[in-house]
């Protein structure tokens, strides 16, 4: 982190400052909620939790080194000096939000209903063959992760990717001030978090709040293959990319090689180079092709974004391949939603073998829940998926929908029923596709099946 004085983390915050006038000339190396880490040269923020409240620990840190602490408490004797706000969480977005105007450099955001990280991840991967490049870790995309994020930001950061996650209206505004992108990427407009935004609709208006937020000389990274994306018109300039003709950065001469990953032609405007993807999923020519965009934009070659390309590698649960003898378990329940499903989907058929799914409940989808289940199922039987197992109560719908369109199902009401008859289920020589929103915890699942 970029070290900044006390001082200006008070005006930056608009707190009240307690403590020795002198101390506001102490320079700040390090911002954390984490006591633990709050030694000398740290800013503490207390955040009351619902187990633990950040302010007991005040006193503790200042003994330990920190230079100050936030709260949202008066501070008591042996916790000072201390900035008093509010909010924790306004007053370390505000902070943020200050600490990030302080570079001058490219700064991407990156949202949409699916492949958010992926493309966080393939997008670096390209950047970084020229670019000192500053990142998202994991998926600290909301407002308390966007603000970290921001604060790791020092002087040798010569671009930053930054993941951009939201479930209501009102929240990509607040994280647009902070991220100030100039470079605004989107993936999909999908069936994700309904049961706030309403419909696809709801869910571009929410996400595209990002676009209020920025410079009209900032540039729009599209997929032009989503069609609410392709009819989008924010006042900037557009680069669209996709496999449609119509596309500015397209793919062209896919070929899927399963396990092994993708190769791919991508064209654009001034040429066309090959690459290849060393990862599992049709879904990642996408973030392949976002991650181009942005890297032409950026001024690189095809060469340099062609061996940041190949040097991606996947992110915890996300369509991780595990070989447990003869069983191919392609593990990808960190989240679900019926786009990220059916991109799933249309991996696993590519695979040899009997191809099963263990599909868990989509949560947050509000009153289409079911249809949307449903559907999710029919398009399984579509792509020939053999066994469609369905885990959860939502997940019936999915059962339904895929026996009514031919496919073979099952119906388990809950994790420990599956779990249950798991070893019955699987043979020798299956892919197997595991995938359900995070808070199914099918991780359990695949743990199961690989011994993990």
């Amino acid at each position: 982190m970029k070290p900044f004085l006390l001082k200006d983390a008070v005006n930056a915050v608009g707190g009240r400052y307690v403590g020795d006038p002198a101390a506001l000339d102490s320079i700040v190396t390090s911002v954390t909620s984490d006591s633990r880490t709050a030694g000398a040269g740290a800013l503490f923020v207390a955040f009351k939790g619902n187990r633990v409240d950040g302010h007991d620990f005040m006193a503790a840190c200042l003994k330990n080194g920190a230079v100050a602490c936030v709260t949202e408490r008066e501070p008591g004797e042996g916790e000072r000096p201390a900035i008093v706000v509010d909010s924790s969480l306004r007053a370390i977005g505000a902070l943020a939000a200050w600490h990030r105007s302080r570079f001058n450099i490219p700064v991407i955001g990156i949202t949409g209903s699916v492949g958010k990280t992926t493309t966080k991840e393939m997008i670096s991967a390209v950047l970084s063959q020229r670019f000192n490049t500053h990142r998202t870790e994991k998926n600290f995309n909301n407002e308390l992760g966007v603000p970290w994020t921001l604060l790791r930001l020092d002087d040798g950061h010569q671009v930053s990717v930054v993941e951009m996650g939201i479930s209501g209206f009102g929240e990509m505004r607040r994280l647009t001030q902070m991220v100030k992108p100039s470079i605004a990427v989107f993936s999909v407009i999908g069936d994700a978090h309904l049961e706030f935004l309403g419909d696809r609709a709801g869910v571009l208006r929410a996400k595209g709040e990002m676009f209020e937020g920025m410079s009209e000389n900032g540039l729009a990274v599209l997929n032009g293959d989503d069609e609410l994306l392709r009819d989008c018109k924010p006042n900037m300039r557009r680069v669209y990319y996709g496999c449609g003709g119509n596309c500015d950065v397209r793919a062209e001469a896919i070929k899927n090689l399963g396990e092994d990953g993708i190769e791919l032609t991508i064209r654009h405007g001034g040429g066309s180079f090959h690459a290849k993807i060393p990862a599992f999923g049709s879904h990642t020519v996408y973030a392949a092709l976002a991650a181009a965009a942005v890297g032409l934009e950026l001024g690189m070659t095809g060469e340099e974004i062609a061996r940041g390309i190949a040097g991606y590698q996947t992110v915890g649960d996300r369509a991780r391949v595990i070989h447990v003898g003869d069983v191919t378990v392609v593990s990808d329940c960190y989240n679900a939603n019926p786009n990220s499903v059916r991109a799933a989907l249309d991996s696993l058929s590519a695979l040899e073998g009997r191809r099963v799914c263990l599909l868990g409940d989509m949560l947050e989808l509000g009153p289409g829940s079911d249809a949307l289940h449903e559907g999710v199922g029919e398009y399984a039987a579509k792509k020939g998926i053999d066994l469609v197992v369905g885990c959860g109560p939502h997940s019936r719908f999915t059962v339904r929908g895929a026996e009514a369109a031919g496919a073979k199902a099952l119906y388990f009401p809950d994790k420990p029923a599956l779990l249950a008859k798991l070893g019955e289920l699987i043979r020798p020589g299956d892919c197997v596709l595991v995938k359900a929103s995070q808070s199914m915890g099918f991780k359990e699942v695949v743990q199961r099946l690989t011994g993990e």
